[in-house]
């Protein structure tokens, strides 16, 4: 059997997204493994969870409202690159290699969200 989320382009890139994540931060600093590197993974695993408990909801109000969640955590994601990369955690090249993921996944989510909305009407 397989769950609605499933199916979601969206679900499955963010997916990818959180490997990509989860990859690059086990370089970050001992001493950041509790800081910068720990928050960087809830936010990535908030966007695919949130998608899927969107999914899984009844009204598509509440579908729309896991929506906004999962984009606003991956635009946390994406500030905690860029802040990273300020902090010397990661090089420029190691962000510009995720950001084709971040930005797929953003074009997804926001599709997904307008289809929402328009399902709402």
């Amino acid at each position: 059997m397989e769950f609605g989320f499933e199916r979601l382009e969206a679900w499955k890139k963010s997916r990818i997204l959180v490997k990509a994540i989860y990859k690059l931060v086990r370089n970050f600093p001992t001493d950041e493994k509790s800081c910068l590197s720990a928050q960087l993974r809830r936010a990535v695993i908030s966007i695919s969870s949130n998608i899927a408990e969107g999914a899984g909801r009844i009204s598509t109000k509440e579908k729309i409202h896991f929506c906004n969640i999962a984009y606003g955590s991956l635009m946390e994601v994406t500030c905690q690159l860029i802040l990273a990369e300020d902090l010397g955690f990661i090089t420029s090249n190691d962000n510009e290699s995720i950001r084709p993921i971040i930005e797929e996944t953003e074009r997804l989510i926001r599709g997904y969200h307008n289809f929402l909305k328009e399902q709402n009407k």
